[in-house]
């Protein structure tokens, strides 16, 4: 009788009628302080791989791969930590989003060029300038949420180059 009176009523749809993108935000509704919790640790594991890739990068032999695999997890960690702030798909949406289309794409696309080229190819210096790629598709893609810095540093590298 429940079911019938809030189909009638149109107070809620049916489990069969949610789109998948509701049945994800629904499942991912956090409260603030934990959003905020979430977002720290996440944040601070991805921070502590990068510099702890940093650290191990001078070991004989498998500093570079461990350098490579800790930059890379860290890059993915801070890159999923704001997805506690926003929700996953509101931050997908974001990302896809036209100002920050081109840089998601680099940005992954580098993520995953530099472990192929660290594993697959077994080429570090392509996995040392895939990883230089990363920090500067990283930075451009943060910048995007800043209003009007992307433009302003456009503007200033046009200036400093003429």
């Amino acid at each position: 009788m429940d079911k019938l009176k809030t189909v009638l009523s149109g107070e809620e749809r049916g489990r069969e009628d949610r789109t998948v993108l509701e049945t994800v935000n629904e499942a991912t509704t956090l409260g603030w302080g934990t959003r905020v919790k979430g977002f720290i640790g996440c944040f601070v594991v991805g921070v502590g791989c990068t510099i702890l890739g940093v650290g191990v990068l001078f070991l004989p032999r498998i500093g570079l791969t461990l350098f490579i695999v800790f930059y890379t997890f860290g890059n993915v960690c801070a890159l999923s930590s704001t997805m506690f702030l926003m929700g996953p798909v509101k931050q997908l949406k974001r990302m896809c989003d036209k100002t920050r289309a081109l840089a998601t794409t680099i940005m992954i696309t580098c993520l995953v060029l530099t472990l192929c080229a660290a594993f697959w190819w077994k080429n570090f210096g392509l996995a040392l300038l895939f990883c230089i790629l990363q920090v500067l598709s990283f930075t451009w893609y943060s910048l995007s949420y800043i209003p009007f810095v992307r433009e302003a540093i456009l503007k200033l590298v046009a200036v400093i180059l003429k």
